[in-house]
């Protein structure tokens, strides 16, 4: 696994179409973030890919970043980690003001969960 530092936080690439995603404490995402995290997701990752999503942090999101952040179409599946309800409640919102793009997307406690669904679905995918 190997470890990127972007401007709004780390990336983790787990496998050549799977990466964690981790936010840092206090960030407002906003446009040039979410550019900066769609160019790096699609450069760095085999396409079609999953994201596990580890809000183990607090942030927030300009309108923009809430309408665009899990907008590319080569995101196969989102598995968001939340581990506080305020993490759930913002995810929440988030999912409900997406939800015409169809998002592949759910919510798990246990980050082993999160990551079983995402294989699951990659297995299920190429069958």
């Amino acid at each position: 696994m190997k470890s990127y530092k972007l401007s709004f936080g780390t990336i983790i690439i787990i496998k050549e179409n799977l990466a964690e995603v981790i936010v840092n404490e206090g960030v407002v995402m906003d446009e040039i973030m979410v550019d900066e995290y769609h160019d790096f997701l699609l450069s760095a990752l085999k396409k079609p890919f999953s994201l596990l999503i580890n809000k183990k942090y607090s942030y927030t999101y300009t309108f923009y970043a809430q309408k665009t952040i899990g907008n590319l179409k080569e995101i196969n599946a989102m598995a968001v980690m939340v581990g506080t309800n305020g993490g759930l409640m913002s995810t929440e919102t988030l999912i409900n003001l997406n939800h015409s793009n169809n998002w592949n997307i759910k919510l798990f406690i246990e980050r082993e969960d999160a990551l079983n669904w995402l294989e699951n679905l990659e297995t299920l995918s190429f069958k």
